[in-house]
């Protein structure tokens, strides 16, 4: 969950989120200060779930977000949920890109495992690894985004069941009925592949 001390400077963050998205390169360097700390926490989650010996570290993750980020242009950044959920979905896809290139087979030949929460694997059944639960995602997403959404902002982003809500402009209940539902079937995904 994030910290509540954060939230001075999230209008002005907002503001920056927007003038970015309008297209003002500067915004970004002042937006940079004001969300660093919450996209470092982010990143921590993240390389939590990462092996030990995993060479990409939290302030390199954050930065290769950052880079990936900056070459999104002319997106309606609603406000520092928004751009901290979509910083978060990016670290995923960052972490999932150097599984790939370090020439882990997928789900298999040496893939890291990710510890998830209980209900998401098998009791008696090993951690999925990292590739798996992102072919899962994916197709959770193909068949309900919002709800492959919800895990993201949740799981990865460390954003509780309000703070996703609003992000997604949806009732509290509506998450927690997508939580549920995501959780269950990525269960049911992952319990059907094979793990290493």
């Amino acid at each position: 969950m994030y910290d509540r001390g954060i939230s001075s400077g999230i209008n002005d963050a907002t503001a920056l989120l927007q003038a970015w998205g309008r297209g003002d390169a500067e915004a970004l360097d002042r937006l940079l200060p004001l969300v660093y700390e919450e996209l470092h926490r982010v990143a921590r989650r993240h390389m939590r779930h990462e092996r030990a010996e995993h060479t990409l570290q939290a302030s390199a993750l954050v930065n290769e977000a950052y880079l990936r980020l900056i070459q999104v242009q002319h997106v309606q950044w609603q406000n520092r949920l928004h751009f901290v959920a979509m910083a978060s979905r990016v670290m995923r896809r960052v972490l999932v890109d150097a599984a790939r290139a370090k020439g882990y087979q997928k789900r298999g030949g040496g893939a890291q495992r990710v510890s998830l929460p209980d209900a998401l694997i098998a009791p008696e059944g090993p951690a999925p690894d990292l590739l798996a639960l992102d072919d899962a995602l994916k197709g959770l997403d193909e068949i309900d985004p919002r709800k492959c959404k919800v895990v993201e902002m949740r799981f990865f982003g460390g954003l509780n069941v309000e703070e996703t809500a609003t992000a997604l402009h949806v009732s509290k209940e509506t998450v927690m009925r997508d939580w549920r539902i995501a959780k269950a079937w990525l269960a049911r995904e992952l319990k059907g592949m094979p793990h290493a």
